[in-house]
């Protein structure tokens, strides 16, 4: 067997969880979702680390959704709010991380796999690679609460903008507009991650994981009831013609041609 599609390793006081499946740019496979569920879960019963990394092996932290298979967990039949809310769970689960979360965005982050790493506190960009949410573009409404944590990190206008045009940020702009809090180049990424991760870990881990409970506790931070209410709407977009056509086009590299329908 080779190696598992993602893995968990931790050294240091530090943990660290890479998606590993780069030859299929980190997609959101059954497989990966599955893996991902366990490395959190190894992550959350390891009690020596203070804090943990999320990385992607290879250009692409993650494409997010695999489409050439399905925007939802297959194996629970036709489009319906659980199955889009399967999809995203076991990403969610970074929501029961009691330390602090670090987003080594190495490579392009896209779709389900941005709204990962919006689940993380802090965001460290490849300032080449490409960021955003292409969900419009596909004919469907987003998901992972996305539409509601990207407004609370970027403002509403800004996050409207990406959310309604489908247009991906690059690393630097990520920057600007307050998305990340480094924008580094592709080498530089997961050390500057890793750096973070080591200054977190020298803090007082009682005192940093009260505070970070009371960072989302101030924020009404409430991802999961978001993620959920956007499933439903997730999967009536996804029971569309724009939907169809969205998919085609993406797939056959052309521009969609949406009827509202």
């Amino acid at each position: 067997m080779g190696e598992r599609a993602v893995l968990y390793e931790a050294a240091d006081r530090i943990g660290l969880i890479t998606l590993n499946r780069p030859g299929h740019r980190n997609a959101m496979t059954p497989e990966l979702l599955d893996a991902f569920s366990e490395a959190t879960d190894e992550a959350r019963a390891d009690g020596e680390i203070r804090c943990l990394v999320i990385t992607g092996k290879g250009k692409c932290f993650s494409a997010g959704a695999d489409l050439r298979s399905s925007m939802q967990r297959t194996d629970l039949g036709k489009p319906s709010q659980e199955a889009s809310f399967a999809m995203y769970e076991p990403f969610l689960k970074v929501l029961d991380v009691e330390v602090p979360v670090i987003a080594a965005m190495n490579g392009h982050t896209v779709g389900g796999g941005f709204g990962l790493a919006l689940l993380a506190d802090i965001r460290v960009a490849n300032v080449d690679a490409k960021y955003g949410v292409n969900f419009a573009r596909l004919g469907i409404h987003s998901g992972l609460g996305i539409s509601y944590v990207l407004p609370r990190l970027v403002g509403a206008a800004c996050a409207s903008e990406l959310l309604f045009t489908g247009r991906l940020v690059r690393g630097d702009e990520a920057l600007q507009i307050g998305l990340v809090t480094h924008a580094e180049e592709a080498s530089e990424v997961l050390p500057t991650a890793m750096q973070l991760a080591r200054a977190v870990a020298g803090s007082a881990p009682l005192a940093v994981q009260q505070m970070k409970a009371s960072i989302r506790r101030g924020l009404g931070w409430d991802i999961r009831a978001a993620a959920l209410e956007e499933a439903a709407l997730q999967a009536a977009s996804l029971d569309t013609e724009d939907a169809k056509e969205g998919v085609a086009a993406i797939l056959q590299k052309r521009e969609p041609e949406f009827t509202g329908k």
